[in-house]
């Protein structure tokens, strides 16, 4: 494989990422995802704003969480042909790097330094929550799990895609 290809596509794959994050900024988009916000950030927002189920049982939340898995196991389909990957073992390695890589990139800059400090990100009703928003323990176990088991997922999504294209 590739292996400038794969830095690029790193930065690349951390733009778009980046980029879909900040278009969902609006207050109603940003409510849809209010699921990956700390516990105590939803409780304070649900007391001011109709409450809807946030569990990761609710069809919303699945949606979306599909939604991801489609979205990400196309975008880095497309990274591991480009990159040169020719069979399972290559596709999956190269999909879970750049997850691994997003995760890390997630959370340790968008989530702890920007989501943590830029008031864009605040839910209605929650802006005075700065201890909230700094949780970084929440952060972390949510790229552990289920970051980890979602990045499998696309992982083997992927080396079972360019297995069968290669």
């Amino acid at each position: 494989m590739k292996f400038t290809v794969i830095i690029i596509e790193m930065l690349v794959f951390a733009g778009i990422f980046t980029a879909v994050l900040f278009s969902l900024i609006n207050k109603k988009e940003t409510t849809a995802s209010i699921h990956n916000y700390p516990p105590d950030i939803q409780e304070e927002y649900f007391r001011t704003h109709p409450r809807r189920d946030v569990s990761y049982r609710s069809k919303n939340v699945i949606f979306a969480k599909l939604l991801g898995l489609l979205m990400f196991t196309a975008i880095l389909t497309g990274c591991a042909v480009l990159a040169g990957a020719g069979s399972f073992r290559q596709g999956f390695l190269l999909a879970f790097g750049l997850m691994a890589w997003i995760g890390v990139y997630d959370t340790f800059f968008l989530d702890w330094v920007l989501f943590a400090n830029m008031k864009c990100f605040r839910l209605p009703g929650t802006e005075h929550m700065d201890k909230a928003y700094h949780q970084k323990w929440f952060h972390l176990k949510g790229m552990l799990f289920p970051g980890t088991l979602f990045a499998l997922i696309v992982s083997a999504a992927v080396g079972s895609i360019v297995m069968l294209i290669r």
